[in-house]
């Protein structure tokens, strides 16, 4: 399971960069003010998470009994796919009802992140 979530982190890494430039460059000129706002929040909130997917991958190398850490894992991923993913899409297709989608993977996130304090209070035990 680390090394699905460590190779997940990578490659979920490497989609923000490219959909940050992507933005930056070819959205740019296409999109209005909200619409690339929406769409810079996306990267932002995928790259920072892609990140702690990485740490949670890491920590399950040695810590691979440890149930929450999984359960941060995948909720992590969940986040990125319900938030992250509804904003790109919102921002391109100018669906705005996709936007009810954004606030169930900050749930995720909000989740995960316990999940990841849970498994270290334990850790420290």
């Amino acid at each position: 399971m680390a090394q699905f979530f460590i190779a997940s982190a990578a490659i979920s890494g490497a989609l923000a960069v490219s959909f940050g430039a992507f933005g930056a460059h070819a959205l740019k000129a296409r999109l209005d003010s909200y619409s690339l706002d929406v769409f810079q929040t996306a990267v932002q909130y995928h790259f920072i998470h892609s990140l702690a997917l990485l740490g949670v991958g890491i920590l399950l190398l040695q810590n691979s009994e440890l149930g929450l850490l999984r359960s941060s894992g995948w909720l992590f991923l969940l986040g990125m796919l319900l938030f992250s993913g509804s904003l790109y899409v919102l921002s391109l297709s100018g669906l705005r009802w996709l936007g009810a989608i954004a606030p169930l993977g900050g749930l995720s996130f909000i989740a995960a992140w316990g999940c990841l304090a849970a498994a270290s209070w334990k850790l420290a035990a």
